[in-house]
């Protein structure tokens, strides 16, 4: 397979032309067609003055033309700049300055935030609208037909592709380097493991500009010529429905898409009948909402692990073999993981330390940020962050973010240990642990819980925990909430509750 991601959409166009590259609602393309269309998009960008190396930042939803934008903008031999649509106009400036993005695509719902800082950025050229007809700005004008072929510039494997910004849980987002090799290495060492193929019909309703959709929902079945089955946004009878009409095979979800759909009252494992397999990623997937999801809608649930340094997989429980729920899997093909000590050697198997990862995937490094570039990458080596321990057979467990940990009296409490307890609880829906400040023990837990029964009581819920969690472990407070605060991927906002709940009267 080739390592750029703009020849494997050629090769899949070549050899799969008549089959779908995505559906989305009333509406598809042929690969025949949507490669075109990609000629079209770069030509257009190319006419306006977009060269090799330049930063387009696409700020869309989940649309047609955000992948078409994506592999148009690849082609002109340009970097992708992925931004949610729904950030403030404070975190739109910042990630457009520092990429020093020369052009935008969006909608023009976000005309008015644009026009303002364009008046500010210097770098920014250009701004496209999907939905305007204004043709000064129009995306219907950028994409008008080419009498001829678009001939790329040569672009190599090593070449800068995509500058992913994560999510600034310390200070503000960094913008991971990746490459055309990251991606498309990662598209490839997938697509091995999930024996992905052209007859596949992925579900996309993890928004587009975050790592695990381009990954997962667009950079592996492009590759392979299988169908994108777009879905604007997360509705669980919605996404229930199109699984059925669409006769899907790959269903992608965080946790709480997961948790969301185990809900839906009416829904059985008919629903789910066309689906072979499904993936979870983005954060630690509960092994009780796992067994109840499964047992619900008869279809396995494959947990995997990735950053968006990492392109993003690097762990995954395999298709055939051993699949254990609660770990995160065993290495994907060409990538390396291991858990080390703060010295950065490895510990024994079973043993807690922090996860590090080698292989084609990892990223470039940070923009303009040689010092958390040279913190993360050591020897080759990308620092996660995360603690987790491997078993005996290699599998990985993640045991939670170093900084997410609570010392209580000296003991460190680990909070997904806490959260696994309390799903087990049959009236808990979702739940998130803290660490909250204590005079006498330093730190106590915290348990937010959102319950489907209004009769439970926190005393019902320590009760349940006592004979589950020595002491210390055991929650202190509980505090239920409606729900969670979660971001757009539908990921749990620890940060949100700590910030509202820092220490305990």
């Amino acid at each position: 397979m080739s390592l750029n991601l703009n020849e494997c959409l050629k090769n899949s166009a070549a050899r799969f032309p008549s089959n779908i590259a995505y559906t989305f609602l009333n509406q598809s393309k042929t690969y025949s067609e949507f490669d075109k269309l990609v000629d079209c998009t770069a030509s257009g960008l190319s006419a306006a003055g977009i060269r090799k190396g330049d930063r387009v930042a696409l700020i869309l939803g989940n649309c047609p033309e955000f992948i078409t934008a994506y592999f148009g903008i690849l082609r002109a031999g340009a970097v992708v700049i992925p931004i949610n649509p729904t950030f403030t106009s404070g975190e739109i400036s910042y990630i457009l300055s520092n990429s020093h993005a020369k052009a935008v695509i969006a909608h023009s719902s976000l005309s008015a935030t644009i026009s303002a800082l364009k008046e500010k950025l210097e770098n920014l050229k250009m701004v496209i609208y999907t939905d305007s007809i204004d043709p000064e700005c129009s995306w219907e004008s950028l994409i008008h037909d080419t009498k001829e072929k678009f001939e790329s510039p040569s672009i190599e494997e090593e070449d800068l592709a995509v500058i992913l910004y994560t999510s600034g849980t310390t200070g503000k987002p960094k913008g991971a380097m990746l490459s055309h090799r990251n991606l498309a290495s990662n598209a490839d060492s997938m697509t091995q493991l999930t024996e992905f193929t052209e007859e596949d019909r992925i579900i996309a309703v993890l928004p587009m500009f975050h790592v695990f959709c381009i990954a997962t929902c667009i950079n592996i079945p492009i590759s392979c010529g299988a169908t994108i089955v777009i879905v604007p946004k997360f509705s669980p009878t919605e996404v229930i429905n199109t699984i059925r009409r669409e006769n899907a095979t790959i269903f992608a979800g965080v946790p709480t898409m997961f948790s969301f759909l185990l809900q839906v009252q009416k829904a059985t494992a008919e629903d789910f009948s066309s689906i072979r397999v499904c993936f979870s990623g983005g954060a630690s997937i509960p092994v009780e909402l796992l067994h109840r999801f499964e047992e619900k809608y008869k279809v396995h649930v494959l947990e995997g692990y990735g950053l968006s340094e990492t392109a993003p997989v690097t762990a995954f429980n395999p298709m055939r073999g051993t699949r254990k729920p609660g770990s995160v899997g065993i290495d994907i093909p060409k990538v390396k993981n291991k858990v080390v000590d703060p010295n950065g050697l490895e510990v024994q198997r079973g043993e807690i330390g922090e996860l590090i990862v080698k292989g084609p995937n990892v990223m470039m490094g940070y923009l303009g940020m040689p010092e958390a570039t040279s913190s993360a990458l050591k020897d080759g080596w990308f620092y996660t962050g995360d603690l987790a321990r491997m078993d005996e057979e290699g599998y990985i467990y993640i045991v939670d973010r170093k900084k997410d940990m609570i010392i209580v009296g000296g003991y460190n409490v680990y909070p997904r240990e806490v959260e696994e307890v309390l799903y087990q609880h049959p009236a808990i829906v979702e739940v998130a642990v803290i660490g909250v400040t204590d005079k006498e023990y330093g730190e106590i837990v915290k348990a937010f819980v959102v319950s489907n029964d209004e009769c439970l009581t926190v005393d019902s819920i320590l009760h349940f925990c006592q004979d589950k969690l020595v002491k210390y472990k055991q929650p202190k407070q509980v505090e239920f909430m409606k729900e969670l605060p979660k971001n757009s991927t539908g990921k749990i906002l620890k940060r949100a509750l700590q910030v509202e709940h820092v220490e305990v009267n």
